[in-house]
């Protein structure tokens, strides 16, 4: 006792020692509030600080982005890159001043909480405020100045792209549109320039393959069985998927349109991306075991296009003209004109090729410009007369339809286009606009294979998803066999498919489109970075890759809560026996947090913040407080129902009219299934509020009665006797309580008797009634007990009718009345007979 005393002391003086050290730390700051401010200030900078240096090497950025602009005004491989690093810039200076507007709002807040200062006669306010509100409006003007520097540092970046896209526009123009004279000179200068080129690189060429033959022997042979390997999985794995669309079967003598555009369509895509990953693989491995020169690279990744380009046409012009299979074709030409229009495209692609792949030997070799120009007049030179010649030709179908018949000529509109383009190319060539006459020609021969591919799969896209038009094909007959699906399933699946054939054509197409147009790569890169990460509506910023990635996350949530869901079911609580209605709440339960843990996570993976989800909650609280009372009532009767369980699923419940078996409990309606096996969706509301009789509630022991009637001579002792020695030889009837019989009453023309035994599972009361009403049938019978039927006693009264009363009667009358009579007197023992059997 004593030395708890002398502890309590002991903490006592400790604890005022404490207090009064803290007061004079107070006192201490109160005196010197500049000295002890200065001796605690934080080491770490503020975010207006962090985000104010930011800005500063935003700037050093911005103004050497500039510099290199000014540099490479005449590069526009060297303009490509700093574009990207000025979006990149100006997406970071954006990412600045956003991550600046939280500290902005919590300044804003706490000053509003702080007040504005005293007036002149107010009383004045304490030191530590005003410091404090002096501090907060000093941070404040800072991060608007911060604000406005990224404004305006987002404009300059902007300015700078601006600047960048039209200095690429200008080359571009200058590119096409740079004119070269063209003379007899100019031609002796080619021709001479040409022949000491040849010379040049044949000699390169024959010392780069004597040093790959002696020194880079197994690089080349493991590049290029590293490439062939990539293009062969490639190639094996789409013939495994689409095999039945890459070969036309040669028995099927009238294929059908589907079949013929999916055939052309994939052929076309799958041999062209499998040669295309040889190629690329081919080059990626040579160059980088340095089996490669710097001046013999750009030769081979020519060449590899150049085939590249050619296999491509080939592939495409069998496709859709099929120069030796007219029923295969896609367009109504004849023999002739398929392959005369075959041979063209094939011509030109082949020209085109080639004038790519000199040009590209030219620059490796340093050959003057000259060379370079005559060699793309003479391509744009024969790609014209070839479209002139190709005018002139029959190539149209045959009226009778006959393949094999002589050809029509083009449409009107056709040869006239085929002979302006054609002599447009041969002029303008001529006249010394080498580059635009190239350009035109390669994008006629090279787009126009691309768009036609490109329409082609978008056919075909629409024709699978036509309606029962996907189950004739080769892989709805495969799902149908290995999955057993229903014709609406394939024909919802098909839809699937025609959607995907629309989005490969789209995104296969357009980015070949754009970058024959003049596109980069890292142009392309840009325009997905921006269109998955920022597409602007109005003031509205949305990332699809953002919502993408939402749905993503909600669907595997939502999947994750579907496998948790079965695991506790099947492995938890199945083996510990719980109740079925236990098991299909904790089910629910955990179904719709899931989900609502899903939805959450999705929308904020989404991007969008949930905050701005109060000004809708605040207006669907008036909806919900005048339109929504029932949703929400029987959303709130539904987790009651869950959470309080006064029935579960499997229960014989009784509900107002509806009568059943409970099938499924839900937040929104309960599904009861009568005995008819009809499915009664009832509010959940209705089942709170109302009263509701639940027969399996506690267990499912129930009683069941049989009524029995006997005839009044039958011995009720012996009746009993016999109904409860029946009753005993059911081994489904429980035997406590035990059956018994009552006599219930004397009845008017039977002794009426019931038997009432409890059953444990009232499920077998019909079949238990069933079986012991022919079991009590057959034993009356052999007993000689009478089931009595029910009988009515009627008694008919006749009045008589006096003899004399027709007699005196007039003569006239009594003939009328003899008329009458025999009816009255036979309608009223009927009338009697009515009224009596009405009263019994």
């Amino acid at each position: 006792m004593r030395l708890r005393t002398i502890l309590l002391r002991t903490i006592l003086l400790m604890t005022l020692a404490l207090a009064g050290a803290h007061f004079e730390g107070a006192a201490a700051v109160a005196q010197e509030p500049q000295t002890q401010a200065t001796a605690e200030a934080p080491l770490t900078d503020t975010p207006s600080d962090q985000a104010a240096k930011e800005i500063e090497k935003a700037k050093v950025q911005l103004g050497a982005l500039q510099d290199s602009v000014k540099q490479n005004a005449d590069n526009d491989d060297a303009l490509v890159g700093l574009a990207a690093k000025a979006d990149e810039l100006s997406r970071a200076v954006i990412t600045i001043s956003v991550n600046v507007r939280p500290r902005f709002d919590q300044i804003k807040n706490r000053l509003a909480e702080i007040g504005e200062p005293p007036k002149d006669g107010q009383p004045p306010e304490a030191k530590i405020v005003t410091d404090e509100r002096n501090t907060l409006a000093a941070e404040r003007a800072q991060i608007n100045a911060v604000t406005g520097d990224a404004e305006n540092l987002s404009i300059a970046v902007t300015k700078l792209l601006n600047e960048i896209i039209e200095m690429r526009r200008q080359l571009f123009a200058d590119t096409l549109f740079k004119r070269t004279e063209i003379s007899v000179s100019v031609l002796d200068d080619a021709a001479s320039a040409f022949v000491r080129e040849t010379g040049e690189f044949a000699q390169a060429l024959s010392s780069w393959a004597s040093f790959v033959w002696k020194f880079k022997r197994f690089p080349l042979f493991a590049a290029i069985f590293l490439s062939l390997a990539s293009a062969l999985v490639l190639l094996s794995g789409s013939y495994r998927l689409f095999g039945a669309y890459l070969r036309r079967d040669e028995a099927v003598e009238n294929p059908s349109y589907i079949g013929r555009l999916s055939i052309a369509f994939w052929s076309t895509l799958i041999r062209t991306l499998a040669l295309s990953v040889l190629l690329v693989t081919s080059f990626f491995f040579l160059n980088s075991f340095n089996v490669l020169r710097p001046d013999i690279a750009p030769v081979i990744g020519a060449l590899f296009g150049t085939i590249g380009l050619v296999y491509f046409v080939g592939r495409f012009v069998n496709a859709i003209f099929a120069p030796n299979e007219p029923r295969w074709r896609l367009v109504k030409l004849s023999n002739l004109g398929a392959r005369s229009i075959g041979y063209c495209l094939s011509a030109m692609a082949v020209v085109n090729g080639l004038d790519y792949l000199f040009s590209s030997i030219g620059e490796a070799m340093g050959s003057p410009l000259v060379l370079t120009v005559v060699r793309s007049l003479i391509a744009a030179l024969i790609i014209g007369i070839i479209l002139i010649a190709v005018s002139f030709s029959k190539p149209m179908l045959a009226r009778d339809g006959n393949p094999d018949a002589p050809g029509r000529h083009w449409p009107r509109g056709m040869a006239i286009i085929l002979r302006v383009v054609g002599a447009g190319l041969i002029v303008t060539a001529l006249a010394g606009y080498v580059g635009l006459a190239r350009f035109v020609a390669t994008q006629l021969i090279i787009t126009g294979a691309v768009v036609a591919t490109m329409y082609v799969g978008l056919l075909s896209g629409k024709a699978i998803s036509r309606q029962e038009s996907f189950g004739d094909t080769f892989f709805a007959r495969f799902l149908t066999r290995r999955f057993n699906l229903g014709p609406v399933a394939i024909d919802q699946f098909g839809l699937l498919v025609g959607l995907a054939i629309y989005a490969v054509a789209l995104l296969v197409g357009i980015p070949l489109i754009l970058l024959l147009w003049g596109f980069h790569v890292q142009d392309l890169q840009l325009i997905a970075f921006r269109l998955f990460t920022e597409v602007k509506l109005g003031g509205i910023s949305i990332s699809l890759l953002g919502i993408c990635t939402g749905i993503l996350l909600f669907a595997g949530v939502y999947l994750l809560t579907r496998w948790l869901q079965r695991w506790l079911d099947g492995n938890v609580m199945a083996r510990s026996h719980v109740d079925l209605g236990v098991r299909n709440s904790v089910k629910t339960g955990i179904g719709y947090l899931g989900v609502g843990i899903a939805a959450i996570i999705g929308v904020s993976a989404a991007g969008i913040d949930l905050s701005s989800f109060a000004l809708v909650a605040s207006a669907l609280s008036v909806g919900i407080g005048f339109g929504l009372q029932n949703i929400v009532s029987n959303f709130v009767s539904g987790l009651i129902l869950l959470v309080e369980r006064p029935f579960k699923v499997g229960d014989h419940v009784v509900s107002g009219t509806a009568e059943g078996i409970v099938k499924r409990i839900s937040v929104r309606a309960t599904e009861i299934e009568t005995f008819r096996k009809q499915s009664i969706i009832v509010p959940n509301s209705e089942l709170i509020n109302g009263l509701v009789g639940n027969w399996t509630h506690r267990n499912k022991i129930g009683r069941s009665e049989i009524p029995v009637s006997v005839a009044y001579n039958a011995d009720p002792q012996q009746v009993m006797d016999i109904l409860l020695e029946l009753t005993a030889k059911i081994p489904l009837v429980m035997r406590n309580p035990e059956p018994h019989v009552e006599f219930l009453r004397f009845g008017p023309y039977s002794l009426d008797f019931e038997l009432r035994f409890f059953l444990a599972d009232m499920g077998d009361g019909m079949a238990v009634r069933n079986n012991l009403r022919i079991e009590i049938l057959k034993r009356f019978k052999a007993e000689g007990i009478e089931i009595p039927l029910p009988q009515t006693d009627l008694t008919i009264h006749r009045d008589p009718r006096p003899a004399l009363a027709d007699a005196a009667r007039d003569q006239t009358d009594g003939q009328e009345t003899a008329r009458d009579k025999p009816v009255e007197d036979e309608e009223r023992p009927v009338r009697q007979l009515r009224g009596r059997a009405a009263e019994s």
